[in-house]
C-alpha cells in the first residue's frame, strides 16, 4: 500500500494496480467516474470529483504533472506538487463515496522516457489537428498534444464510463471531445461549470503565483466578460463590441492581454458575431510571470 493512502483514500502508483481495481469494480457492477488532474487540488477540482460522485458509483482521480504539456521554458519544475495535502482535501468526499487516486511516476506513464523538448521526443503521441492550433495553441503549440496523449493513456488505463473536465479549460474540453469521437473511446465527457472565487476569478493552481496586489487586479478580465455577456443579452452580437467590453475592463486594471477571442464552439475559429449555435468568449493575460486564462459561454451550454 502506498505511504500516501489513508483510511478513506487508497492511492495507486502503477498501471497494474489501477487495472486490478478497475476489474474489481466491473465485477461488482460499479460505474467509474474519472477526474484527470495535475494535483494542487482546489475547489474547482473538488467540484469535478463531486460531480463524478453524483453520477457514478466510484470515483478515481489521477494526479500527474504531465511533462508533455510543458515547453522547455515553462514552469514544469516549479509546478506545485502537493500529493499529501491533495489526499486530505479528498477525505470529506471519500467518507461518503468510494474514491481512489492514481498518482503515477513519469516513468510509469512514459516507459520510453519523455523530454519537454518536442524535437527530441520519441514514442507514441496523440494529436487533434485543427482544434489544437487555435487559441492557446498559438503560443503553446506543444500543449494539446501533451494533453491528448496523456488523457488517451489514462482512458486506456482507467476505462471509465464517464470523465469530468472543467469549463475553465474550454479549449481542452473541445479538443478532448473531438478526440473521444474520432478515436471511439467508450467514455462520456461531462463539462462542469467553472468554479470562481467570490470576486469572480476562476480558480486555478497557478493563482498561488500571484502577489497580493496582482490578485486584487486579476478579476478584471472576468468582469469584462460579464459586461460582454450583458451586451449580448441586450441584443449585441458583434465580435468587436463584445471584445472591446472585455479589453476596456482589463485595461482599467492594467492587465497585460495576450489575446481575446470570440470563437465558434465547434471549430474554435474566430467569428464576426455570435450565431445561433452560440460562441465562446475567451482570453489569456499575464500578471508578472503568471499567465492566466478564462472564458464564458455565450448562447449555448455544453
Amino acid at each position: 500500500m502506498s505511504e500516501y493512502s489513508t483510511e478513506f483514500v487508497t492511492v495507486f502508483h502503477t498501471v497494474s494496480e489501477v487495472r486490478s481495481w478497475r476489474n474489481q469494480q466491473q465485477q461488482q457492477g460499479k460505474t467509474i467516474g474519472f477526474v484527470p488532474t495535475m494535483g494542487a487540488l482546489h475547489a474547482g477540482h473538488l467540484a469535478l470529483a463531486t460531480a463524478a460522485a453524483q453520477a457514478c458509483s466510484s470515483v478515481i482521480l489521477s494526479i500527474f504533472v504531465n511533462p508533455a504539456q510543458f515547453a522547455p521554458h515553462e514552469d514544469l519544475a516549479q509546478y506545485p506538487r502537493t500529493l499529501r495535502s491533495d489526499i486530505e482535501k479528498l477525505t470529506p468526499l471519500a467518507q461518503t463515496t468510494h474514491c481512489v487516486v492514481f498518482a503515477p511516476s513519469v516513468a510509469e506513464m512514459y516507459p520510453r522516457g519523455i523530454t519537454t523538448d518536442r524535437t527530441q521526443q520519441r514514442g507514441t503521441f496523440v494529436e487533434v489537428l485543427g482544434l489544437s492550433e487555435m487559441l492557446e495553441g498559438g503560443s503553446r503549440p506543444h500543449f494539446f498534444r501533451g494533453v491528448a496523449t496523456v488523457v488517451s493513456k489514462l482512458f486506456l488505463i482507467v476505462l471509465p464510463e464517464m470523465a469530468f473536465f472543467g469549463q475553465k479549460d474550454v479549449q481542452q474540453c473541445c479538443v478532448l471531445r473531438a478526440m473521444v469521437g474520432d478515436m471511439h473511446f467508450p467514455v462520456k465527457l461531462q463539462v462542469v461549470p467553472t468554479v470562481r472565487a467570490e470576486d469572480g476569478l476562476a480558480l486555478s493552481s497557478r493563482n498561488v503565483y500571484l502577489t497580493e496586489e496582482q490578485r486584487k487586479r486579476a478579476p478584471a478580465f472576468y468582469r469584462g466578460m460579464c459586461k460582454a455577456k450583458e451586451l449580448y443579452a441586450s441584443g449585441v452580437v458583434g465580435r468587436d463590441a463584445l471584445i472591446t467590453a472585455v479589453a476596456a475592463e482589463a485595461a482599467s486594471e492594467g492587465l497585460e492581454i495576450e489575446y481575446i477571442r470570440l470563437s465558434d464552439p465547434n471549430t474554435l475559429e474566430e467569428v464576426d458575431a455570435v450565431a445561433s449555435s452560440g460562441a465562446i468568449l475567451s482570453g489569456a493575460w499575464r500578471m508578472g510571470t503568471t499567465r492566466l486564462i478564462d472564458n464564458i459561454l455565450i448562447g449555448f451550454e455544453f
